[in-house]
This record gives structure tokens, C-alpha cells and sequence, in this order.
């Protein structure tokens, strides 16, 4: 993949995005495809997945046989480099030493950024998700609604290929026929407890994935795309082409070097480079927003990591796509003028944090136990449980306002050496033989909900800590509240309810405060910048673009006024190219 070096920067750009993942992918996709110069800023290095995904190792070729370590804690495999929890040279620091009140903090520092490693899940936000102060009285309704955002849900899904079905469920859209790709079979034990929780009332749907089930439709989808714009039809019908389908053989965190699932360096960038229109400019650490007299975006001021040397960077409009952490970071060390930050008039900068909440519980099923061996390959669990609660929850019948979703774990997964039965942990026969009949047996659940956004739970910069190249760093402050503590404890209940219907054994539900995850550890960090109709509450308006500068926007998870069930990368998309359409409209008309 070609990057440029400082010395082929153009004076001048139309665009510069400052991010490669989700959001930054996506805005420089949208934007060179309508012919707009755009320089994209990577604070890592450049990754080719063609050639660094270990796709076909197994675990015995691995150093360490392929276990986590600290620098790499979803596993040596894992896709992310440079990255992780801690970030060498990057520190960020926390307001409180209780574990409950910290908040953890991941980041990948490559090209792509977590779009190289995430879990792919693809879920459309419902109407009550955009407008849950209405619905329930807590937090805040975005300035739109779904159907703002559906035809670009529509377009984010043809585009990098998701695969799903259409059930007609409440507040869990569907997708205009022909736009999704065919789900995967489900496997043996999913069906196995779609028939017995269906006595519940839980629904087991086919979940959204962004990973290729079949090839793409290169003909029809690059028109349904871009309807009068031939040059990115023939671009996309190109990169379209150049991806195969999955073949359900290796883990999708790994990367995928035949491009079969959505990754921004195999999906929007090739397309993107091929238009001539985007420079990509790695190991660039933006430090802040420059502004010019008239208080507009005129560009970014940034270290080369290599040399430690700034350097700015000049265009006509700025996009923060860096993660809504590291967005916030920008803006508020954008102080060169404004001691506040940049587009901090209404001093939200960094607040209202989010992210999904978290928790799980698992069994054992004995129906599962001496299966024979059969291929359970495939992409992750091919099934899911949308939430199902909405109108008893809307009654006041729970003790929670928002809802989750949940995720499966079954099959023969490796063994676990620990929960292996009487003869375990140990060695010879008997253990072997009890490892060998239980092998398969073991299930899990994982619960993904909504956090209502608190006063309590946002960053802004240590007064102290700065980064190797004189940065501030970011503190963070971290609060669940009640609904999100009672929601965990409600998530296990489930569980456990579930595994019993299925004739197995679970492990022992436990309390809120402890079955949730810290904050961040899903991975799925959204606010800091949010979007509202009144610019005294809000840091953006409908449109992703800051109040206080019109030619300044955020286009990855900082916008978001809320943090529903479905995980948010589709949306951070799905808003990307809505607010970069915007953009372009503005530009031609001479508004920025």
C-alpha cells in the first residue's frame, strides 16, 4: 500500500482526516470518491494485512503457543501491533485508584486502527435508540432520527458486505432486500439452544457480521452506491472484485489478508488510493487543531514519531476520526488560541464518556459431552439474541432502562484445562479421558448493553503526565450507575436461566458491581463530543460538524449522544459518509 514521506506533502489539501479506522476510513473513502484531495494522519505505523495476517498458524507455531501477554492480550495472532491497553510512550492516567472507577483505555497505533482486530458485529441503531430521552426520560435524544441515517446504513452495508437476515423484530431494523449477504448456517449448539430458551420467549436470530458469506454483487451494488457517479462506480466494482469470500477458517481478529471481512486498510483505502485523491502520512501524532484568524480549521500541527520534529499541515477543512478518546486529546490541546480547547465554547469537550456495557456467565451442557468430531469453523457465533425486553421495560417492569444484547460461545473450543472435571487439574489417563468426553461441553454467554451517558464518567488532560514528545495525556473519571449495575446482574440471571433450560449446569450468577466489566474493556468508547440541536449542550450539531467550527468535524464515536446495545461501528460509518456528503455540499457551494 503506497505512503507517502513529508517530503511529497501537497502545500495544501481540501481535507486532511486525522485517523485511519471506521470513521477515518470511511471519510476519506466517501471524499475521494467525489474527487475531494484529502491527506490522512496515522499516528502508527503502516500495516498490509496481504502480508502480516497470520492467517493459517496454529497455535502450536506461535511463540508462546499463541497465549496473551501483556503487550498482546487478545493473543500473539491478534491483528493489533503498537497497541493494545498500554502504548509505549503513551501513557493516560486515572482520577481515582478504585478498580470499579478506572477506566481501560485500547488503542491501536497502525494503519486501519481497530478495524483490524474488532469482532465485526454490524447492528443497526433503532428509532428508540436515537430518541431514548423521549422513550424513558434519561440521557439524550440525537438532533435525527433512524431515518437519517438508514440510507447510509444502507450504503456501509453494501459496501464493506454484511451478512445477516431480515427477522421483523422490534427497535432491530432490517435491511432493504438485496442489500445483506447470506448468514452462515448455525452451528450444532446454537440450534441446540434456540429450541430450548425459545420456552423463555428469547429470541436466536442470525447476527449481522461484516465478513464476505459470498462474493460481493460488483455490478449492482457500485450503481445502488454512487447512482450518477460512474468514476467511483468503476473504483468500487474494482476493490469489490479483489476480495474473496470467507472460508471460515481462521479467526477474523487475526486480519484477513483475502480481504473476506471489513477491515478500513482492505475495504475503503485501496479504493480510496486508487482515485489518486488521498495521501496517507503514518507515524504522524496530531498534537492539536490549528485555527486561522477567522477561527477556522486550517489545519493540523503534528509530530513525526521517527524524529520527534512538529510539522503543520495545511486544508481547507478538518476531520477527527482518532477514536472519541483521542479526539477529545486533540481538542483539548488545541489551546494554541483558546486556552479551553477548540470547540469548546460549551465546555462538553471530553464529557459523556460511554461505553457498552459488559458482562457474562457460562456452563457446562451435558447433551454437548462425547460429540463426534464435526467442522464448527466459521465467523465468530453465526447467531445472537437481540434484545427482546423493550415493552416491559418501557412498563417499568425491570430495574434497568436500557437493554443488551447477547453472544454466543459453543462448540469445541481448545479445551480448558482448569474446569476439566473431577480428574482436573491433573495428568495421565483419567484426566485425558475426562478431557476428552467434556471437549465440546463448555458454553458462554456475553451480555452487551446500553449505558445511560453520566456526569461522572469523562476525560480531560492531566495537569501533570505528558507523552514522550511534551503531550498532555488524558485523565479519566469513571462512573456506572445503578441501571448499568442492575443491567449486569439482570445479564447473568439470563444466562443462567438459559443454560438450565438447556438441561446444563452454570456457573453462579453474582452482583452487578461485580459481574461488570470495566469501563472501556469492550472496546467500544463513544461521546466526549456529542451531537445536540442546542449548541449550548452539545459539541456537534446533526451533522457531525462542531458548532463553534463549522469546518471541523468529528467522524468517529465522539458525536454520538448515546451508546446503544448494537455495537457502534456500523453507525460511526453510517454517520461518516451522511456528515462527508454534507461536507462536499458545503465545499461546492463555497460555505467553508
Amino acid at each position: 500500500m503506497p505512503i507517502i514521506t513529508e517530503k511529497e506533502l501537497r502545500p495544501e489539501y481540501d481535507v486532511i482526516v486525522v485517523g485511519s479506522g471506521a470513521g477515518g476510513g470511511q471519510s476519506a473513502y466517501t471524499l475521494t470518491m467525489n474527487g475531494v484531495k484529502v491527506l490522512m494522519l496515522e499516528a502508527g505505523r503502516n500495516y498490509d494485512p496481504a502480508t502480516e495476517t497470520a492467517m493459517f498458524q496454529t497455535a502450536s507455531q506461535m511463540p508462546l503457543r499463541g497465549m496473551s501477554t501483556r503487550e498482546k492480550p487478545f493473543g500473539f495472532a491478534d491483528a493489533t501491533v503498537d497497541g493494545g491497553w498500554e502504548v509505549p510512550n503513551e501513557p493516560y492516567t486515572q482520577a481515582n485508584d478504585k478498580p470499579a472507577d478506572k477506566f481501560w483505555w485500547w488503542r491501536a497505533r497502525m494503519l486501519g486502527g481497530r478495524t483490524n482486530h474488532w469482532g465485526r458485529i454490524s447492528l443497526r441503531n433503532g428509532a428508540y435508540d436515537f430518541k431514548p430521552y423521549s422513550r424513558d426520560g434519561l440521557g439524550f435524544d440525537w438532533p435525527i432520527a433512524y431515518e437519517d441515517v438508514a440510507p447510509y446504513y444502507d450504503k456501509v452495508e453494501m459496501l464493506v458486505g454484511v451478512y445477516g437476515s431480515n427477522e421483523g423484530l422490534e427497535n432491530t431494523p432490517d435491511s432493504p432486500n438485496g442489500t445483506l449477504l447470506p448468514p452462515p448456517k448455525a452451528r450444532a449448539g446454537e440450534l441446540y439452544f434456540k429450541k430450548h430458551v425459545a420456552k423463555l420467549g428469547i429470541p436466536v436470530v442470525p447476527i449481522h457480521r461484516a465478513v464476505l458469506s459470498t462474493r460481493q454483487d460488483h455490478e449492482n451494488f457500485p450503481r445502488r452506491i454512487f447512482p450518477h457517479n460512474p468514476t467511483a462506480q468503476k473504483l468500487t466494482a474494482d476493490s469489490m472484485k479483489a476480495r474473496a469470500a470467507c472460508f471460515w477458517a481462521t479467526d477474523c481478529g487475526r486480519g484477513c489478508s483475502i480481504r473476506a471481512n471489513y477491515q478500513s486498510t482492505t475495504v475503503h483505502l485501496p479504493p480510496a488510493l486508487a482515485s489518486g485523491n488521498l495521501d496517507i502520512l503514518c507515524d504522524a501524532h496530531a498534537r492539536e487543531v490549528i485555527l486561522n484568524d477567522q477561527g477556522k480549521a486550517a489545519g493540523i500541527l503534528y509530530i513525526d514519531k521517527r524524529t520527534g520534529q512538529e510539522r503543520l499541515v495545511k486544508a481547507r477543512a478538518v476531520i477527527l476520526a482518532a477514536s472519541s478518546g483521542e479526539t477529545a486529546r486533540i481538542l483539548l490541546n488545541s489551546r494554541s488560541k483558546r486556552p479551553e480547547g477548540v470547540a469548546n465554547s460549551s465546555g462538553l469537550v471530553g464529557k459523556y464518556i460511554m461505553d457498552t456495557v459488559g458482562a457474562g456467565l457460562g456452563g457446562r451442557v451435558p447433551a454437548f459431552e462425547n460429540l463426534p468430531v464435526h467442522n464448527e469453523d466459521g465467523a465468530g457465533a453465526h447467531v445472537y439474541v437481540p434484545w427482546w425486553l423493550y415493552q416491559q421495560q418501557h412498563a417499568g417492569k425491570l430495574d434497568f432502562a436500557r437493554g443488551y444484547h447477547i453472544e454466543f460461545a459453543t462448540g469445541r473450543l481448545a479445551p480448558n484445562l482448569s474446569v476439566a472435571g473431577p480428574a482436573g487439574p491433573g495428568y495421565g489417563k483419567a484426566f485425558k479421558e475426562e478431557l476428552r468426553r467434556t471437549y465440546g461441553s463448555f458454553v458462554g454467554f456475553s451480555g452487551r448493553g446500553e449505558m445511560i451517558p453520566n456526569k461522572d464518567s469523562f476525560c480531560e488532560l492531566d495537569p501533570v503526565v505528558k507523552d514522550k514528545w511534551g503531550i498532555p495525556v488524558l485523565r479519566f473519571h469513571w462512573k456506572w450507575s445503578s441501571h448499568e449495575l442492575n443491567q449486569a446482574a439482570h445479564m447473568q440471571r439470563t444466562f443462567k436461566e438459559m443454560i438450565e433450560a438447556a438441561g446444563g449446569t452454570p456457573g453462579v450468577p453474582t452482583t452487578g458491581e461485580k459481574a461488570i466489566k470495566p469501563g472501556g474493556f469492550i472496546i467500544h468508547e463513544v461521546g466526549g463530543g456529542i451531537m445536540g440541536a442546542d449548541r449550548a449542550k452539545a459539541v456537534t450539531n446533526s451533522w457531525n460538524q462542531c458548532w463553534d467550527i463549522p469546518n471541523l468535524l468529528l467522524n468517529d464515536g465522539s458525536a454520538f449522544a448515546s451508546n446503544a446495545d448494537k455495537n457502534p461501528t456500523l453507525t460511526i460509518m453510517a454517520l461518516a459518509w451522511r456528515a462527508c456528503d454534507h461536507l462536499i455540499d458545503e465545499m461546492r457551494k463555497g460555505n467553508l
